[in-house]
Formats: C-alpha cells, structure tokens, sequence
C-alpha cells in the first residue's frame, strides 16, 4: 500500500492513545520506532513485526521505516507525545525525497506539555512555550537565547529534556536564566513518568526548582507571573476572572 504512518503515543499509557492512533497501529502490518517506546505497544501486538533501533539513530530508524513502506507495506514509525513535538515526523519528510512515492500521514499526540499540564493542574491555560534543554542537537547558547526571551515575555514554559546524566546542572543553568527576570517564588511543577507506572509530581517554586534532582522521564512547568497555587494545584489564569 505504500503507507506510512507516523504515530504520537502520546504519554504511554493505552488509555491516553487517541482513537486516530490506535487505528493507524491496528492498520499496520509493520512497526517501527525507537526501543523504549515500541516496547510500549509491541505487546498489544504480538503477531507483528518491529523494527527497532538504539537512540541517536534516528535516521538509520526511518529510512528503514520508509524502505519497508516503499517496498508496499503499510508501516507505523511510532513517537513518544506527538509525532510532530521532538518526534519523527520532521525527519520522515526531510527524507522521504530518497524513496519512492510513500503515502506519508501524521498522526498526532498528547504531548508531554500537554499530559503533565493535566496531572499538574492548569499551568499552561494562557499563553506558554517549550523549549527542549538537550544540547544534542542545539547548541546551549541558542537554548540560552530562547530561555532569556520567554522569561522576558513573562511566558509559561514547559522543559522537556530537563537534565540527565551528562547534563546533570543544565535544569539549574537554565533556571538562573530564568531567574534574572522570573521571581524566585515564581510557581513551578514537574511530573516524571507522565501516564506510566511510577508517575510522581510535585508543585514548587522556580528557586527550589533550581535544586530539583530531574531527568529525562522528567517534564519541568514553570508559571508566569499570575501563575498561582490553587487548592494544591498549579494554576495559570487565563483573565476570565475580570469578567466575574
């Protein structure tokens, strides 16, 4: 059929698949992705095969995923959040040109800005962006950049990639950028293992942010100025209580 799906999981979990996504998968004769996150639908379907590689290959993972749709097959490159957030969709179509003609379709994602927002309580209800703080792909001073502006805009901000390993002081890092135009009372949130086992969140300030221990299962909120917490929750009015 020469189809090539291109699917947002979203969190993980079954339950937070959309309809659109679960029917791509059904459709699929093949699936493609990174291990960590075919492992989260292999098992909903044991009798099809799946093609894998390790992290940082990404483009070895979907040529291979092109190759098969291609060859006829109808194939599901599957994404953590959404395809299109951090996720394949891009490269797919920045290689497809290599290939024969592929029906390519998006199928989007909760992504994690999303699915930790809602454990969270209502941190992005206004307006807000995300920045990734992995360097892998760019450069630290660009991130810096970015992170200096939408605290100079006074935006919400959800931190994907908020640290690891290697990257162990990039959360406080930026956070100090943050700081030089955020208060240090600003309200801020994280959820790791968004809609997994083992889910954790937690509500604190961008000061005690700074001292988090986070890692790469980890979504970092920070608020704006009117963010506040709300009955244990972590709110961003939206302007609607004027009108009250």
């Amino acid at each position: 059929m020469n189809k090539l799906y291109v699917v947002g999981l979203g969190p993980g979990n079954p339950a937070q698949m959309t309809y659109q996504a679960r029917a791509a998968l059904d459709e699929a004769e093949v699936l493609c992705g990174y291990t960590v996150y075919t492992d989260l639908v292999a098992p909903l379907y044991p009798g099809k095969p799946v093609l894998t590689t390790p992290m940082r290959r990404e483009i070895d993972r979907c040529r291979m995923a092109l190759e098969r749709a291609a060859g006829g097959e109808t194939v599901a490159m599957v994404c953590s959040g959404d395809a299109g957030v951090y996720g394949m969709a891009c490269l797919i179509y920045q290689l497809a040109g290599e290939f024969p003609p592929v029906d390519i379709e998006i199928v989007p994602g909760v992504t994690a800005a999303l699915s930790g927002a809602a454990v969270l309580g209502a941190p992005l209800s206004h307006d807000f962006c995300v920045i990734s703080l992995s360097d892998l792909l760019t450069p630290w001073e660009q991130i810096a950049r970015r992170l200096r502006a939408a605290a100079e805009a006074d935006f919400c901000i959800a931190l994907y990639n908020p640290a690891s390993r290697k990257r162990a002081d990039y959360l406080r890092r930026a956070c100090d950028i943050l700081l030089e135009k955020k208060a240090p009372e600003t309200v801020c949130g994280y959820v790791r293992n968004i809609g997994r086992e083992g889910q954790q969140s937690q509500i604190l300030s961008l000061a005690e942010l700074r001292e988090a221990q986070l890692d790469m299962f980890c979504t970092a909120f920070v608020g704006n100025g009117q963010t506040a917490r709300l009955a244990g929750r972590m709110v961003t009015p939206r302007g609607y209580e004027a009108k009250l």
